[in-house]
């Protein structure tokens, strides 16, 4: 197949590129390197039935003029992070729901065979049901979540109304290599590692038992690819690792001391994904065990080398927007 995939210089992206490749397709990954990096496409960038193209999903008539063709379609480019989209909705509104109007428009122009977006298990807000399943209640607690499934109801609706075949995977705290290390804070195994490579204490937010079901990189690649190879259509399925692991856990796999720092409003004290639809629609599941990602993980350490040095302070300045806006709900 020819595959495009949108974000391919991402973090998620990149490891879906690679395996495309891998498996024989021909892959054009489309970014405009806001947030992915050249870096990422070190390994394949010269193989045989890839192609980089440099461009911004926002620009329709670029984007329509540049890719004329193509059988499946991986929709992952978009803006993530908490406090930018509170302090920029505009640009995460422009990016993550015009900009997937744009890709399933490019869709429909080249007659797509499948159309996979990456949505967010944001979108489901403070569940309270635990695992969650696709049926829970959406309730977005700031813009990035929001955006998010703003992008997914265009995809379905696409899919319904004008027939275009396309499911929506939702990812649960996805982890491993290439994932950011620069920009906003974020992703705590970035502020970890970075903060073990300066020697600091991991900043643990709340007490540290909260959990999170951290899903490694290449299963998601591989689920990605499950769901375009599959005849299933027009379902929004959540993509998980089976299990949930405490913060405290992560620590104690990373192996350093600890600051614990205030709890933030709007974060879920546990995301657990109900996997068992895409467990029977696609006959998919996660592989690579948490220990056996951390271990991937500290075994590229070096890659946050010039990642941010987060502490206390500097946390308490860059989530004051969260607190102020997400906070006395």
């Amino acid at each position: 197949m020819k595959a495009i995939v949108t974000g391919g210089a991402g973090f998620i992206g990149s490891h879906l590129c690679e395996i495309l490749l891998q498996q024989g397709h021909e892959v054009v990954a489309i970014d405009n390197l806001a947030c992915g990096r050249i870096e990422n496409l070190e390994s394949f960038k010269n193989q045989s039935g890839f192609q980089f193209v440099e461009c911004d999903i926002r620009d329709k008539v670029r984007l329509i003029d540049l890719v004329n063709e193509g059988d499946w379609i991986f929709h992952l480019a978009g803006l993530a992070d908490i406090v930018p989209s509170i302090e920029n909705p505009e640009g995460y509104f422009s990016t993550n729901v015009q900009g997937t109007f744009n890709v399933v428009e490019l869709a429909r122009h080249i007659n797509a065979k499948k159309v996979v977006y990456a949505a967010s298990s944001s979108s489901y807000g403070l569940a309270d049901k635990v695992p969650t399943p696709e049926t829970a209640a959406i309730d977005p607690q700031y813009p990035y979540a929001l955006t998010k499934y703003m992008g997914e109801e265009l995809v379905m609706h696409w899919c319904k109304t004008y027939n275009l075949p396309a499911v929506s995977l939702r990812m649960f705290n996805v982890y491993g290599p290439r994932s950011r290390t620069t920009g906003a804070y974020g992703a705590v195994f970035g502020v970890f590692l970075s903060q073990k490579l300066n020697n600091k204490p991991f900043t643990v937010v709340g007490d540290g038992n909260q959990s999170r079901d951290f899903t490694y990189v290449t299963d998601v690649a591989k689920a990605f690819i499950r769901a375009a190879e599959s005849d299933i259509e027009g379902e929004a399925m959540n993509i998980g690792s089976g299990n949930h692991y405490s913060i405290n856990r992560l620590v104690e796999l990373l192996q350093g001391e600890i600051e614990y720092i205030p709890k933030r409003p709007g974060e879920p004290d546990i995301t657990f994904a109900d996997v068992s639809k895409i467990e029977r629609l696609l006959g998919w599941k996660a592989e690579v065990s948490f220990e056996q990602g951390v271990e991937n993980m500290l075994a590229c350490i070096e890659n946050w080398r010039m990642a941010p040095l987060w502490d206390r302070n500097s946390i308490a300045d860059a989530t004051q927007s969260w607190f102020k806006y997400l906070g006395d709900k």
